[in-house]
This record gives structure tokens, sequence and C-alpha cells, in this order.
């Protein structure tokens, strides 16, 4: 078996997907993307293509080590993308081919359903009951909400008082059987995040993401010593390497995107790197189908996971969502908040090739707001 072609489609609402194709016929897709700049990440799978065209796709392994070091300058966010929707296909493909979802060949399934969470809020947080009662309507047993929007670099009394206030709105809509994690995105100083810490503390958060930037990882050391609150981690990680500083300051979970760390490949890895750190595995997923069934394939198979982020309603997805490419919607009909184990073959999933072929000659030029402060310096989104 050989590849004989590698496309990309640019699909709304932000996403790009990939196809390869054998000479046998057997097909595999994958979901390479950078948010924002999915055309950079388009032109890094061609270039990359040029070495997988000709090769036997089975040798996912071999092909990863060349695409991720074979060149002299290595890492980022564009070729690790890049890197990661073209593994994802290669897996889809080997799964087909020997008649088995990924998760088996990655060892066998350790659990017989995934727990997911929900989206609330968005990127300004506001009204949640409304949007916590429909989620939980729904069955899902978990949420998870933005903090605030743009911060101050030390946040003032009112922005500490308004992060408290929502995320205590979502506690009583939640009650204390159900989850409400939060995200940071990055947002605060590691200042800020130490005083609103203390503040969450009480109203117990599945875990806090991106109490700082991920250039400030050295600073999560303190901020794990001065919270109860289990800390997150890991969507602007690429590789195990990245991740191990932040493994040993202590995160209690590990937050790997699929379409971003080095797709089904290496992050199985991360995943039994975090295991040994005594981390949970919480893939991040904002994304599309694929990267969504690329995340399961890991979920089922890996023993240190916790729960997993999808994308459906999210409030980026404007002009497509989560089922929009899909031949068949069954594989995401989450039952009492989880996915039920997925056995079809390869990734576990059906693309609808004519939807996304007619979705790319729309194409996208998604990028992500600018956002900026009272004093029209830049504030961090």
């Amino acid at each position: 078996m050989k590849i004989t072609r590698i496309e990309t489609f640019l699909v709304p609402p932000r996403w790009l997907f990939c196809r390869i194709e054998t000479d046998d016929g057997v097909v595999g897709w994958g979901e390479p993307v950078v948010e924002g700049r999915a055309e950079v990440v388009r032109a890094a799978v061609d270039v990359l293509a040029e070495y997988l065209v000709g090769q036997d796709p089975l040798r996912i392994q071999d092909h990863w080590q060349v695409l991720t070091k074979g060149g002299f300058y290595r890492g980022g966010p564009v070729l690790s993308s890049a890197v990661a929707g073209l593994d994802q296909a290669l897996w889809d493909i080997a799964g087909k081919t020997y008649g088995a979802p990924v998760h088996a060949l990655l060892g066998g399934p350790v659990r017989e359903r995934v727990r997911v969470y929900a989206w609330v809020g968005g990127d300004e947080p506001a009204e949640l009951a409304e949007q916590i009662a429909a989620q939980v309507d729904a069955g899902f047993t978990a949420v998870k909400m933005n903090a605030a929007g743009a911060t101050a670099p030390i946040a003032t009394a009112a922005e500490t008082a308004a992060v408290v206030a929502r995320v205590a709105a979502a506690r009583d809509a939640l009650g204390p059987d159900r989850d409400v994690a939060v995200d940071f995105h990055g947002r605060f100083t590691a200042a800020s995040a130490r005083r609103v810490l203390a503040e969450l503390a009480p109203l117990h958060p599945l875990f806090v993401e991106e109490p700082v930037l991920p250039e400030h990882g050295h600073l999560l050391p303190g901020l794990v010593a001065a919270t109860p609150i289990p800390l997150a981690t890991g969507e602007r990680l690429y590789s195990r390497a990245e991740f191990l500083p932040a493994l040993t300051a202590g995160i209690a979970v590990a937050q790997p995107d699929l379409s971003h760390a080095g797709g089904i490949s290496e992050v199985h890895r991360i995943a039994s790197l975090a295991d040994t750190y005594g981390a949970q595995l919480a893939p991040h997923c904002p994304l599309g189908p694929i990267a969504l069934a690329a995340s399961l394939q890991v979920a089922f198979a890996t023993p240190n996971f916790l729960i997993q982020e999808q994308s459906r309603g999210i409030h980026y997805n404007k002009d497509a969502d989560l089922l929009s490419y899909l031949a068949d919607p069954a594989p995401f009909r989450f039952v009492d908040g989880h996915a039920p184990r997925n056995t079809a073959p390869g990734l576990g999933i059906t693309i609808d090739e004519v939807a996304v072929r007619a979705a790319d000659r729309t194409g996208h030029a998604w990028r992500n707001p600018v956002w900026r402060h009272s004093d029209d310096s830049f504030a961090e989104w």
C-alpha cells in the first residue's frame, strides 16, 4: 500500500481538514489546524506531503520521526499541527486497514464510555444559568466557562468579584454533584491568578485552566503551591519536552490538543508521561469532528484520562458545527454526558466528502479578536 494523494480543505467555521488517499482505495482523514492561522498550516501540510506521497502509510511511527525531526528547525505550533493532522489520518488508515478502531491498536480499551463536558458562556461570559440549565437538561455532568474577558494586569476588586460571582452562579446552577471547570485562558498575570484562585477555592472547580500564559510556565510551581484547586494547562504546549516542566511543577491535568501536539502518536506518549506524575489527561478540543474523534480514540486507551472537551454549540461555531461534515452523527450522540465506545474502524467516523469539498470552495479566514485595555494597550485574548 502506498500514499498517492494528500489534500487539504479549509472549511467553516475555522477548521482545516486533510485527506490521505492510498492506491488500495483506503482513505484517512485528519484535522491539522492552528485556529486563526489555518492557511499557514495548510502550506506546511503541502510541504510535508512531498515526503509522504509514495510511502507506506502504515509506518506511522517512522513517518512521525521524519516529519517532526527531519528538518533542522523543529517544533512550534504550525509544524506540530501539520504533523498532528497527518498523523491522525495515518492512524485512520491503519484502523481501516486492520479493521479495528484506533484505540484497539493503542492497546485496547480501558473504559466503555468517555465523560465529556460542554462550553457555557463565551469570551465575555455573562448570562450562565440558562445556558447551564440547557446543558444539564441535555445530560451533561460538567461544563467549562471562561473566567473573564480582558483583565487588567493586576485585577481590580471589581474584576475579581465578577469572576467569583460568575463561578458561584455556575456552582449554584450545577449543584454539588456536577462539575464546573474554569478557563483563565492566559488572561491573568500570576499575581492576579493567585488572588482569584484563593477566592474560587470554596466553589470547588474541577480544575482551573491556563492560570498563566504558557511562556510563564516557570511561575506554575508557586501557583500550584498557593491553591488547593487542581491546575490544568497544555493547549499551547506541543510535545513531551514542553509538557515536562509543567508536570514537574505539579499541574494536576495535562491538556494536549490532538490537532496541535503531534497527533495521536505524541498525545498518547504525553498521557503516559503525565501518568508518571500522577496527572490526568483532559485533551483540549474546541475544534471539529476529526479532532474530537481522534481525542476519543486516545481517551478510550488511556488509563489516566479525566474528561474530554467538545465543541458542539460552542460560541466559535457560527457557520458550521460539530456534526456539519459527518455522514452519520451517531458517534457523537452523547448519553448522560458521556460518549459511548465506538467500535467502528479507524477514527470511527465517516466524513461527508461532498459537504467538505463544497465548504472548501467558500473557505474561511477566521482570526481571533485583538483586545485592548481601557488605555488602548494590548490585552491578552
